[in-house]
């Protein structure tokens, strides 16, 4: 027969059975970092933003679902964009120490232009998809961070006006089309509106590009798209301001099937400004364009739009370098989200960085000063490696401060 429990037994009896429910209780609860979590603020300003890639997301969610596809697609499964960004990874920094850090100078000179940094805003088209203000509120952002602005001859901003908001002449970037006269009337007509350079692409598609992720965010989009455009796959850069009044009724091609170094010799006879050749990736053609007389060359592969290579433009940068021997300038565009991307392309042999997608994000999500607040982190983040890599100067950044990453 079991023995009665004392008073002391069952007070201790009772005093386990609420331990163990509070432990129970215990293991119920959320921990203190959900318990006490709060949702962050909205970003309701540019300024709001950490990072670069901040924006992205933004412009994703303000933007209908094909002007969003259109400047995140890539060609097939978007690999050679990945790369463009990732392979700067390949490179490490060497910090250096006991240097004298008193004075920070970003400036630097391309082509006899004096620039306040080496970022420049690379051409971007139809830039309308994104925001009202469109072209013009990047020439303002250009005007007031003291960038080099390169207009896209698919600007869906007359040229006069965002070269009057920038407060500078433009690069205007020109497709070599497949219809000579038209080629020819646009350089004529950057020119007479006080272009100078003529940026010459030479990466664009002569067969038509498997774009998948705009495809498949066209059949996410409701709208018509044929409200704004027409069938023909290149009516947004033929219905662009810088075409307005030419017979463009032959132009069946972005792209010229015989693009040769007789046909550079024929465009450098009618451009009285510089010759920058976009969409360099190798040593031939940079040779070429300089012997042909190119006053400068893009390291660029479309950022990944146009053909599916899976090099990374960072990587060719050296192989460029080497190959125009310091007689023109080398920039690069391409994957540039961070200042230590800027950093790395300047220690490979650039001499300017170009920066594509992330204006347009910056534009999207909030206009001017969008595009204002990615020129400032890239700015910002670049300065702060010059200070952990020793290197007071532009022409302090060489490729000794560079070590390949292993694996």
């Amino acid at each position: 027969m079991p023995r009665k429990l004392t008073a002391l037994s069952r007070r201790t009896f009772l005093s386990g059975i609420s331990t163990w429910a509070a432990l129970g209780r215990a293991a119920e609860s959320p921990p203190a970092s959900v318990l006490y979590r709060r949702e962050p603020p909205p970003i309701a300003s540019a300024a709001d933003v950490f990072d670069v890639m901040g924006f992205e997301p933004l412009a994703q969610a303000a933007l209908p679902p094909a002007h969003y596809g259109y400047i995140a697609t890539g060609v097939d499964d978007n690999l050679t964009v990945a790369r463009n960004h990732d392979a700067f990874g390949h490179y490490e920094i060497r910090a250096r120490r006991f240097v004298d850090l008193t004075h920070l100078d970003t400036s630097c000179s391309v082509l006899g232009e004096a620039w306040a940094t080496p970022l420049y805003l690379s051409a971007v088209s139809g830039m309308r998809a994104f925001h009202p203000d469109a072209e013009i509120a990047v020439g303002r952002a250009a005007r007031s961070r003291k960038v080099r602005l390169m207009l896209s001859s698919g600007s869906s901003a007359p040229p006069a006006d965002v070269a009057a908001a920038a407060g500078q002449a433009l690069w205007q970037q020109i497709y070599p089309t497949d219809d000579w006269q038209v080629t020819r009337a646009m350089v004529q007509r950057a020119q007479e509106q006080g272009a100078a350079a003529i940026v010459l692409t030479v990466d664009a598609a002569a067969t038509p590009r498997n774009n998948e992720t705009l495809k498949r965010a066209m059949l996410a989009d409701s709208r018509d798209c044929r409200a704004c455009h027409k069938d023909n796959r290149h009516d947004m850069w033929l219905r662009a301001p810088l075409f307005s009044g030419l017979d463009v009724s032959r132009v069946t091609s972005l792209a010229p099937p015989d693009l040769t170094p007789a046909w550079l010799d024929k465009l450098r006879r009618e451009v009285r400004v510089r010759l920058i050749v976009k969409g360099i990736v190798t040593g031939e053609d940079a040779r070429l364009a300089v012997e042909h007389g190119a006053d400068g060359v893009v390291v660029s592969n479309h950022g990944g739009r146009n053909e599916e290579t899976l090099r990374a433009t960072i990587d060719c940068v050296p192989e460029v370098a080497s190959a125009v021997r310091g007689r023109v300038p080398v920039l690069v565009d391409g994957g540039i989200r961070r200042g230590t991307d800027v950093f790395k392309a300047l220690a490979l042999g650039a001499s300017g960085v170009g920066i594509g997608r992330p204006q347009a994000w910056g534009l999207a999500a909030f206009g001017q000063p969008g595009v204002e607040a990615v020129l400032d982190i890239l700015q910002r983040e670049l300065q702060a490696i010059m200070r952990q890599a020793g290197t007071p100067s532009l022409k302090a950044i060489s490729a000794a401060h560079l070590v390949r990453a292993n694996g």
